[in-house]
This record gives C-alpha cells, structure tokens and sequence, in this order.
C-alpha cells in the first residue's frame, strides 16, 4: 500500500513538473547538459588535453570557441567540463540531502531534549561563516573533486535538516499517522514510508538548489586554485582563463564560454525548484 502511495506522489511531482512551463524548461536545459556530460567522449570535437591549435588562436571552423594559452580547444575544455561540474553538483546534494533527511526526521520525530541537541548543532553549523570554512576545508585537505565533494556535503546539509525537521514536526500530528501507530507500525515504518513520502516535493526542490551551489562552489573553489588541476571542471576553465589574462589577450570566450554554462544550468534547476514548490504547495498554484 505504501508502495502504490508513493508511486502517486512521484507520478504527482512528475505530472506538476512538466505541466509547469518553467519547470518544463528548467528540466529540458537539465537533460540536455546532462546529455552532453555522458557523450562527452562521442561529441567532443578533440580531446581537451591535447594541443590541436595555436596559443589564443580566435574562433574558427575547426576551433569555433578558440583555443587557450597552449592551443587546447576551449569548446571541447567546455563539453569536458559539463561532467565534473554536473557529477560534483549532484553527488553533493545526493549527500547533503541524505544527512539533512536522516538528522531531520530523527530530530522532528522524536523531539524532546533530542531534538534540542540537534537544532542546537544545525543552528552553529549554519551560523558558521561556510565560505571561509570550505576554503579552509579544501586547502588543508588538498585540491581533488573528492576533497571538494566531502567538504561541500559535510558543510550543506544544515539547511536540508532544518526544512525536513519542521514538515516532520507539523506531518507527525496528523490523524495518518495517528493510525499507523494505533494499528502497531514502528517508528521506523512510520518515519520512512509515511511521512518521508508526503514531503517528497519539497525534498526534490530543495535539492535541486543544492545542485545549482555545489557548482556554483566548485566553480569558486576552483577560480580561487583550490580545484583539481587534473580534471576539466567549469572552475578550473575560469581559473585558466584569469591566470592567463584571457580578457586581455582577446579571448574573451575562453571565461564567457564556462560562465554562461554556470549561469544557464543555475537557472535551469532554480526553475525546477519553482515548478516543485507549487507541487508542494498548492497555495501558489492557485496563484499562478
């Protein structure tokens, strides 16, 4: 039974999700990006490591964004790219959303001096200046997209914590639940198959701005040379581009290139985020 409910509830998310036009559009963006990143190796036009060009060499047929300081093909450096930068985005709200649900529900469902203890602890880690930190984190532990990942997840579940503590806190009091405990199902029963599925929606929107800040941290990370110099991520794109003087040698798409990519793909999930608000909540459908 709890099975078909939850099939419902994601039929529901998929349903207001393509009958939103942002949401639709922010989705179409999502999957062509998330095309390019898995064909990367078919579409590419030259391998990003390769020197195919002449230092700074200006758009062309055979280079159509140009080529960086050491004649690299900065269109392939920019398919390349699409994947660490997608793979870190959605491994770090993967994992920042799993703390963020398991301390939230724990902490929302059972209360008392539990729940004090936890809020007490999400309440520093998000009074924490979080930039400063994740610098910190990165450097000391040394510049690798694993580094990055484990320092953007273990820093951003805060925020995901707090939004499922307070829809459990309010979920818990409801008649639903009541009866499951009076017919004899576990806390565990009853916290992942009852009042995790009701707030599936605003899970999903939650996470999809997470995906849009572990790029957008990757990228900053990256610019500032805390990044992974032996991967092509959008980051180290930039990062290239600034400590080459990119601007002032004419090739100005070398840094439009990454950070237009960075800003479409922020776009594209902040829109699905949208669209999986007014799923959750039915007041600003009526809105719209």
């Amino acid at each position: 039974m709890m099975g078909f409910l939850s099939k419902i509830v994601k039929n529901e998310i998929v349903t207001g999700v393509l009958n939103n036009r942002r949401g639709l559009i922010g989705l179409t963006v999502i999957l062509i990006f998330t095309f390019i990143a898995i064909t990367a190796d078919i579409i590419s036009p030259y391998d990003p490591w390769k020197l195919t060009g002449k230092p700074y060499e200006p758009p062309s047929i055979n280079h159509p964004l140009g080529c960086n300081d050491i004649g690299q093909d900065i269109l392939s450096e920019v398919i390349y790219g699409s994947r660490v930068s997608l793979a870190v985005g959605f491994s770090v709200a993967f994992f920042s959303t799993l703390i963020g649900i398991c301390v939230g529900l724990i902490s929302g469902y059972y209360g008392g001096i539990l729940d004090e203890i936890i809020s007490r602890g999400v309440d520093v880690l998000l009074a924490l200046p979080s930039l400063p930190l994740i610098i910190i984190l990165a450097a000391y532990l040394g510049p690798s997209i694993i580094n990055i990942i484990f320092v953007l997840s273990i820093l951003g579940w805060g925020g995901m914590a707090r939004v499922v503590r307070a829809q459990t806190l309010s979920l818990r009091e409801r008649a639903f639940v009541e009866s499951c405990k009076a017919v004899g199902m576990s806390d565990l029963s009853i916290v992942f198959k009852v009042v995790l599925p009701n707030m599936f929606p605003i899970i999903l929107a939650e996470s999809a701005l997470r995906v849009t800040g572990a790029i957008l941290s990757e990228a900053g990370l990256s610019f500032l040379g805390l990044g992974d110099p032996t991967q092509k991520s959008w980051g180290m794109i930039l990062y290239y581009a600034n400590t080459r003087n990119a601007f002032f040698m004419g090739s100005w798409l070398w840094v439009l290139a990454p950070g237009l990519c960075i800003a479409i793909l922020g776009t594209a999930f902040y829109l699905v985020s949208s669209a999986l608000d007014e799923v959750a909540n039915p007041r600003l459908r009526r809105m719209r």
